[in-house]
């Protein structure tokens, strides 16, 4: 007999927030590791944030995160569409990655490239798939010995997405050029929009135009059909927000 009930309810306290190059959901790649330019920051909050939570954790390159789907619905289905199978197709959603899930619990790899302490504790990340403003409940270390499956089976998604060429207007370019992280923005932006984050059932509407927030600048896109190229993602403008 368990000692718990099947209808006990527990709290979780997050121990921090995020802070990213991704101030919206839209464009967020929807797994981690697949912009890597991309920048995030753990902020740890009181009582978390003693230096001494964080004690060792330098020795480690990459740390799980568990998270919050703070955006998401706190309704959800037995069944989901997944992007990856056109977003027509259900599955299960314990057969998914999906944000609309019970309890909005998510998990993400990521790369630790620094550690702040100098006033209370933040952990500097890179290729997070994390929103600014995202709840995060718990950290813990990676570790390849264990965790890495390199004969693992994945379902509907036995390898990355597509990725597809960008390709830069000239006002997108001068827009680059006035940036003092103009290579670092052009890497995130590439990264990021070669992935296709139009929604599956828009990828029959070729030429609309598409915006995204993207740090601190809105970008306008479209995918266009080109020779020899395929679909290619033609930045149209870099628009610094106000």
């Amino acid at each position: 007999m368990h000692d718990i009930s099947i209808n006990e309810s527990f709290t979780i306290n997050p121990i921090g927030y995020i802070e990213s190059d991704y101030p919206d959901k839209f464009g967020i790649p929807r797994q981690p590791g697949l912009a890597t330019a991309a920048k995030a920051t753990l902020i740890l909050t009181p009582p978390f944030n003693t230096p001494l939570s964080v004690r060792g954790l330098e020795a480690f390159s990459h740390l799980w995160i568990s998270f919050i789907f703070h955006r998401s619905p706190e309704e959800w289905a037995p069944l989901v569409r997944p992007p990856r199978l056109g977003g027509n197709k259900k599955i299960g959603v314990f057969a998914s990655r999906s944000t609309h899930r019970p309890n909005r619990l998510g998990l993400s790899l990521v790369e630790l490239v620094g550690i702040d302490t100098h006033n209370g504790a933040r952990l500097l990340l890179k290729g997070a798939d994390l929103m600014t403003g995202t709840p995060v409940v718990d950290i813990k270390p990676y570790l390849p010995w264990t965790e890495a499956v390199p004969n693992a089976r994945s379902g509907f998604a036995p390898a990355p997405p597509p990725f597809y060429p960008v390709e830069f207007s000239s006002a997108a370019e001068k827009a680059l050029a006035q940036r003092a992280d103009a290579s670092d923005l052009r890497q995130l932006i590439t990264q990021v929009l070669g992935q296709d984050p139009r929604p599956a059932y828009h990828h029959g509407q070729p030429e609309r135009e598409y915006g995204m927030q993207l740090r601190d600048v809105n970008i306008r896109f479209q995918i266009q059909q080109m020779p020899e190229l395929g679909n290619v993602v033609y930045i149209i403008s870099i628009q610094k927000n106000n």
